[in-house]
């Protein structure tokens, strides 16, 4: 079995911390939120939803990763703004034959991670279909578990690579490897352009977003804008109609609210910037147009800034 670190052990991370220590691995979690820290530690974490319920105790949950030592695997879980600090911290956790997982919504972070630590050690991650959240501190619930993809930045070799995914799939999730971390990467960001940034703005659901017109046309039009941009780049897309596609894969997590929205109701900083914004910004390089992300981007930000400030503190997870 596995030594495990979760650098970012929020929502996401807490779904893939609790799942991994009921399959026996060790399993150490990092977040700066304290509240969730010390309810961990008081009473061990729950986990529930789509993977049935289990509480755990994990090997340890702290805020800092003082005391954990070398892992066999590291898990980056934080959010895009944080992966930064998170790959800084993550220095003390890796030997030399440690895999470093690093999943981020939207484009850019892998590049960020990869200034701290060796690249050859390095695989990035996707994971998607989820819907986590934290409903109290101490517990994390997740509607589904449809993508879970890794590929390798520059290393590690496959031999790896396949230790890292056979980590994730002991532990029930289905994992697929791709050589072609670009298209891997689009495929993913491709639904999260859609639901994120609507959902943020709208505080709808996946599915209310899907089954209500107006909302829909945003969102699919989002889609279909960062589709054009990928297509600009020559990324390969090869999901089959890309709108059915992000139908289908929405509706079955159609009770969720995606991250950003998430964070817009707890009046925490969006990853608007990572997802809706990584098409306007590449859209702009590559001369394709993206009018409706524009939009959305400059919405999110402006609904934004009631609450939140060049002084808000970066937090872990």
């Amino acid at each position: 079995m596995a030594k495990v670190s979760i650098v970012g052990c929020g929502a996401m991370g807490s779904v893939y911390a609790g799942l991994m220590q009921e399959a026996g691995h060790g399993v150490h979690g990092v977040t700066l939120w304290t509240d969730h820290v010390a309810a961990v530690n008081a009473a061990g974490l729950r986990v529930y939803g789509d993977s049935g319920d289990r509480t755990v105790r994990l090997a340890s949950m702290s805020t800092t990763v003082d005391e954990i030592g070398e892992c066999d695997l590291v898990i980056i879980a934080t959010k895009s703004f944080d992966a930064e600090a998170a790959a800084k911290s993550a220095a003390a956790l890796i030997g030399p034959d440690t895999v470093v997982q690093t999943i981020q919504n939207g484009l850019g972070s892998p590049d960020v991670v990869a200034n701290s630590i060796d690249p050859d050690q390095i695989a990035v991650g996707v994971v998607g279909g989820f819907g986590a959240s934290i409903p109290t501190p101490g517990q994390a619930h997740h509607n589904g578990r449809e993508i879970t993809r890794f590929g390798a930045y520059r290393g590690p070799s496959r031999e790896r690579l396949e230790f890292g995914a056979q980590v994730w799939s002991s532990a029930g999730f289905k994992v697929a490897l791709f050589d072609d971390i670009d298209q891997m990467v689009w495929e993913k960001l491709l639904i999260n352009v859609a639901f994120s940034g609507s959902s943020f703005l709208t505080g709808l659901t996946i599915a209310q977003i899907i089954n209500d017109p107006k909302a829909w046309r945003v969102a699919s039009a989002c889609a279909l804008e960062a589709l054009d941009v990928a297509n600009a780049l020559g990324v390969t897309i090869d999901v089959g109609d890309p709108i059915d596609y992000i139908r289908t894969l929405g509706l079955r997590i159609g009770d969720a609210k995606p991250s950003m929205r998430l964070d817009a109701e707890l009046r925490r900083r969006a990853e608007v910037d990572a997802i809706n914004g990584s098409i306007v910004r590449v859209g702009a390089e590559t001369g394709v147009p993206t009018p409706v992300n524009s939009v959305v981007v400059d919405l999110a930000h402006a609904a934004g800034s009631a609450y939140i400030h060049e002084a808000d503190v970066t937090r872990i997870g």
